[in-house]
This record gives C-alpha cells, sequence and structure tokens, in this order.
C-alpha cells in the first residue's frame, strides 16, 4: 500500500547545508581552530559531527570529553571571523528558490529554523539574495536554552507561528538537525547531495533522504 503523507501547514528550512552552501566552508575553518588549539581534528570529523550543530555546544562537547580549553572567546571569535569567511561568495542550494516559491504559491506558512546566530543569517542569505523570503520568520538557537539535536528549537519556531508539530515538516542535511526534528514530532526531509553528508546517520535518525532540491515538492507533497 502507497504511504499517504499529508500537506504540511509549516515547512522549517534549516539554513546551512539547505538553503546556503556553507558547511564544507565553515567545517574546513573549524578543523583548523580546532586543532591549532590541541583538538587534532580533520574537515570530514567535524563535516561529520559538528555539522548542524551550534559552536556552543561543539565547544562544551570538545571541553567536556578531553583536557582541551578553546577559550571563554571562542564563540565570539567564531562568529567575529565569519563575514570574512564567507566574503567570498556564498551560493544557494541548487533549486531551493525553487522550492520555497511553490511552498509560498500554494500559502504554506515557512521560516528557517538554525544553530546560527541571526546575524550569521543576514551575511550567508543575504549574499544569496534568500534573505527577503526569510526575514519575516527566523528562529536560532540563540533563543532556546538547548540547541540541536534537542527538539527545542523547531518546537519554539512552531509555537511561535501557531503551528501544531504534527502539522510540520522540518527541511534538514544534518544529522544533529534531523534527531531534533524527529523529537520535536514533526516529519523531517533529509537532504544528502553533499557526498560529505552523513546518509547512514540521517537515516538512522530518522530523515525521509533526497537527494535533488527537485525532488522535494512531490515527496512532501506540496503539489
Amino acid at each position: 500500500m502507497t504511504e499517504t503523507r499529508p500537506v504540511p501547514k509549516l515547512v522549517i528550512f534549516d539554513c546551512d547545508g539547505v538553503l546556503v552552501d556553507t558547511e564544507n566552508l565553515a567545517n574546513r575553518r573549524l578543523a583548523e581552530w580546532l586543532t591549532d588549539a590541541g583538538f587534532a581534528t580533520t574537515f570530514e570529523y567535524c563535516r561529520k559531527h559538528f555539522s548542524g550543530r551550534s559552536m556552543v555546544s561543539v565547544q562544551k562537547e570538545i571541553e567536556e570529553r578531553t583536557a582541551v580549553r578553546l577559550g571563554a572567546d571562542f564563540v565570539e571569535r567564531w562568529n567575529a571571523g565569519l563575514p570574512d569567511l564567507f566574503s567570498h561568495g556564498v551560493e544557494a542550494i541548487p533549486y531551493v528558490r525553487a522550492f520555497i516559491e511553490t511552498v509560498r504559491k500554494a500559502g504554506i506558512a515557512y521560516c528557517v529554523a538554525t544553530s546560527a546566530r541571526v546575524s550569521k543569517m543576514h551575511i550567508t542569505l543575504g549574499q544569496t539574495g534568500l534573505l527577503p523570503l526569510f526575514e519575516h520568520a527566523m528562529f536560532s538557537a540563540t533563543m532556546v536554552s538547548r540547541g540541536k539535536p534537542f527538539p527545542d528549537l523547531f518546537l519554539h519556531a512552531a509555537r511561535t507561528l501557531g503551528f501544531a508539530p504534527a502539522d510540520c515538516i522540518v527541511i534538514e542535511d544534518s544529522v544533529a538537525g534531523t534527531q531534533a526534528g524527529i523529537a520535536a514530532g514533526m516529519r523531517v526531509f533529509s537532504y544528502h547531495a553533499d557526498p560529505f553528508s552523513d546518509r547512514d546517520g540521517l537515516a538512522a535518525a530518522g530523515g525521509i533522504l533526497f537527494e535533488d532540491m527537485r525532488e522535494l515538492a512531490g515527496l512532501v507533497p506540496i503539489r
């Protein structure tokens, strides 16, 4: 029997890796910073384990698990360096704008909810031209006590906009974000076009996998 998926009332987009192509650039720099601080690591490790998470949670995990201390100003220094990191141009994820427009034309509410700060979203969404589409509803992990993989951020976004979790879907690309959406009681569609994405981890977390934004409207479904 073919599964029938209900049309969502709210679409919640993650930002990095779903709307904008920043994950590889950011995780290469993160690997360099962590290694310089004494936590020897690689881009591949950071891409797999830290994608979709806030720098606060990354620092907390490293300092709880190891003797490495990143410094009280680590998160502030990281955020201060983002304009320079993304100054050479950030591109939108292929075909995501068309999907957003499909959601809009269908009269379905949507927002962005990400581990990043709102100031970072202004940089990355601004460079891709997507910012005007999301300025009405931007949610950051700084607005809740616990970031991904906890459900707090997605639940906060749904509650603020007036929707029940069961009526929401989440578009994610990270394992932590997929876990957060599932824990929130929402359907999660997990994008894994990037060769460095953790496909097995996304599937294990409960995400509905897809590789091309052009597939998504029919998969959800929106139309």
